[in-house]
């Protein structure tokens, strides 16, 4: 006999969790699928397999690492169903990831999908009338499992069908998690995150930055700007200069690996040689530098870095500049802090 196989949207929450739980401990293969975007654990992308081995073993879920970021960013230009409080397109976001689960359901002959939403725990989202608009425009509708809530919904087609026994699915609602925990130890699973908004798009300061960016805070045109500009975006300490130059600076040395393996081709790095300090990213050096005028630009993004290393009493410090194609090195004092803070984003 076939295995019957579902795919579930995993956030990695407690919730979504014990709907893939409950669903595989009837018997199911549940195939939880981890979307990424600029916006939410893109950090996964350098490590898929270990994020994967890491829920296998806390779990006993099978979890598989997708990213969708592009298709996020067409998304981000225009939600049908708009924004949150503040740059969050709660229902597109989730429709979007339905779309792309159902997509995915022929790869690995899955016959449903799974949430593990709760009627009535988001104001925004998770509103009976609103659920039912998520299925209609995912095309999901009567594919979508909810397990923890399934008794409060109509019959899904994986319930009609006896691929899942509906006796064993559960009739949450409202925003305590009370019955969620209790759910959980008797699953054995002790081990979960506490809640928190893990999407930037709801953080007020975050989504205020990115909101700019995305509506022209540079020239760069509306096909230009791919996943990375976003990620880089949140990093560091972020400068604009003039017009159109972009520069981010590490305040760590995390950061500023981070900087290193986001580096396109033509964006420029600079960083203090003999002295402790930030590694700082021209985005787009190749064109935006030149555009306004190299030397005196790059006297301006030398001196940030040597005015963020570590002190030296105003002293100068050699910075080498990396083009991509070539290297230079000299010496150049730093910036004055009046200049910084007016460049600061």
């Amino acid at each position: 006999m076939r295995q019957r196989t579902a795919l579930g949207l995993f956030s990695g929450g407690l919730d979504s969790i014990l709907a893939c739980r409950v669903v595989a401990d009837q018997g199911v293969r549940v195939v939880a699928l981890k979307f990424i975007t600029p916006f939410f654990d893109s950090d996964l992308l350098a490590g898929r397999d270990d994020y994967a081995q890491a829920m296998q073993r806390q779990y006993g879920l099978e979890v598989a690492v997708v990213d969708i970021s592009q298709g996020y960013l067409r998304m981000l230009d225009h939600p049908a169903h708009g924004f949150g409080k503040h740059f969050n397109p709660c229902i597109d976001c989730k429709i979007l990831m339905l779309t792309k689960a159902r997509e995915l359901m022929a790869t690995y002959g899955a016959s449903f999908l799974i949430t593990g939403e709760v009627l009535g725990q988001r104001p925004m989202s998770q509103r009976r009338d609103t659920l039912r608009v998520i299925e209609r425009d995912s095309g999901c509708t009567g594919l979508l499992l909810r397990p923890l809530c399934a008794k409060l919904m109509n019959p899904t087609k994986a319930e009609l069908e006896g691929l899942v026994d509906r006796e064993r699915l559960y009739g949450y609602s409202g925003r305590s998690r009370r019955q969620q925990k209790l759910l959980a130890a008797q699953l054995g699973i002790t081990d979960y995150p506490t809640p928190a908004g893990g999407c930037m798009l709801t953080d007020v300061n975050l989504a205020s930055r990115i909101r700019h960016f995305h509506d022209g805070l540079f020239s760069f045109g509306q096909q230009e700007r791919i996943a990375d500009d976003f990620r880089l975006l949140v990093i560091g300490r972020q400068f604009k200069l003039g017009e159109d130059v972009w520069f981010i600076l590490g305040r760590n040395e995390r950061e500023n690996q981070q900087l290193t393996a986001l580096r396109g081709p033509d964006d420029w790095l600079l960083w203090m040689p003999e002295r402790p300090g930030p590694l700082g990213l021209v985005r787009y050096g190749r064109q935006k530098v030149a555009n306004a005028g190299e030397s005196e630009v790059l006297r301006s993004l030398a001196g940030i870095v040597v005015r963020y290393g570590k002190k030296m009493e105003g002293a100068p410090a050699e910075v080498i500049i990396d083009r991509g194609d070539t290297l230079t090195k000299a010496v150049f004092d730093p910036l004055a802090e009046e200049a910084c803070q007016q460049w600061r984003m």
